[in-house]
């Protein structure tokens, strides 16, 4: 049987007429009419003041961080439950790392443990210079009150979107309020322009001083000249065109991420020991991957050894994210609360969700997981 791909892309068609009309325009280079109409529609559709479009996710979040000041002597808190690439670029800047715990309503930053990290610093006399919350696997973090902690105290919060491009919190797309939204378009997310990112935020100047950083900082003259150091970080035309063909199925990609996770949940529902990713009431998950947690005494089994099981008949899938306190890298940074996503990361593995799933495909994963917990019981 054909492998099954954790989350690969999924093309629709229209992906390459585009990029047919970008060739024959002949803005192959960076920037061009694609780069202008993704950043448009991502707008209209998402409900964000200003987009600028960018090499990938990463690299938006670094020049969010440059723009709002973090520095070397300052403090970012971030999430712990993570991907790297969301908080590196506080090191970049020279910045201090510290980590905030996940609640278990949505796995993501826990405002409480937030709030305790803040007094922390405060009474230290750390000065923080960002916040960094993670919409993980596409759940948005419970922002509100993460947002009154913050701006009580003037501190920017950068919000980590990159899972959850299609995401709704309490009714809304998420990232609005914050800042600086990140969000990416890297292969396996739910869209993709194959690599890629997009810096938004409601602050037109911050969005002009990065949109300048993206090309090298370059002065408006006829030569080269510059009076800071940039990045070459701007999205090529060509990835744009890819990138806009997908944004116009967002949608549909939603709504099929959503019913393949409930086919996942309806089928491994009587499992013992076998539960799923919450959606918070306030949340519009977009179910970017399905994530389950396995109680080994429960269940018999522990996540490595169901999923190497699950590899030996080409089914890929991956083990939560690593909280990022444990990772070597940064072996010695503060980490606020711990016990959940260790908790989380112990028991949770990510099953295959890509959009162009068949049933029989999610149906084959079931049955496999289903016997081999029955055997092991």
């Amino acid at each position: 049987m054909a492998r099954l791909f954790l989350s690969p892309p999924h093309m629709h068609g229209t992906e390459l007429a585009l990029v047919q009309q970008a060739f024959e325009s002949n803005y192959i280079a960076p920037l061009g009419p694609m780069v202008d109409a993704f950043e448009l529609e991502f707008c209209e559709l998402l409900d964000h003041g200003n987009a600028l479009a960018l090499c990938s996710g990463t690299a938006a979040m670094h020049l969010a961080m440059r723009l709002v000041g973090v520095g070397p002597g300052t403090t970012v808190l971030a999430s712990t439950l993570t991907f790297i690439g969301s908080i590196a670029s506080a090191l970049y800047q020279g910045a201090e790392l510290a980590f905030v715990d996940a609640d278990r309503e949505s796995w993501c930053m826990d405002s409480h443990v937030l709030a305790e990290a803040l007094a922390t610093c405060e009474r230290e006399g750390r000065r923080v210079s960002a916040v960094v919350p993670t919409d993980l696997y596409g759940h948005p973090a419970d922002m509100d009150p993460i947002l009154a902690l913050c701006r009580e105290r003037g501190i920017p919060v950068l919000q980590d979107c990159a899972e959850a491009v299609g995401t709704t919190y309490k009714g809304r797309p998420v990232g609005l309020d914050a800042d600086a939204a990140i969000f990416s378009f890297n292969g396996n997310k739910i869209i993709t322009s194959s690599g890629g990112g997009m810096l938004c935020s409601a602050n037109r100047d911050l969005i002009d001083r990065a949109r300048n950083l993206s090309q090298q900082a370059r002065e408006p003259k006829p030569y080269y000249e510059h009076k800071e150091w940039g990045y070459n970080y701007r999205m090529s035309n060509v990835l744009a065109s890819i990138g806009l063909a997908q944004l116009r199925v967002l949608p549909v990609r939603v709504a099929a991420r959503r019913r393949i996770f409930e086919a996942y949940r309806l089928g491994l529902d009587n499992v013992p020991g076998i539960t799923f990713m919450p959606e918070a009431p306030w949340a519009g998950h977009n179910r970017w991957l399905t994530v389950i947690q396995i109680d080994v005494d429960k269940f018999g089994v522990d996540p490595e050894t169901l999923r190497l099981h699950l590899e030996t008949d080409d089914i890929e899938t991956r083990p939560v994210w690593k909280p990022m306190h444990l990772q070597p890298v940064f072996r010695g940074s503060r980490c606020f609360g711990s016990t959940v996503a260790e908790q989380l990361f112990a028991g949770g593995l990510c099953l295959p969700s890509g959009s162009a799933l068949t049933d029989s495909d999610i149906h084959r994963v079931i049955d496999r997981i289903r016997t081999f917990g029955e055997c092991r019981r």
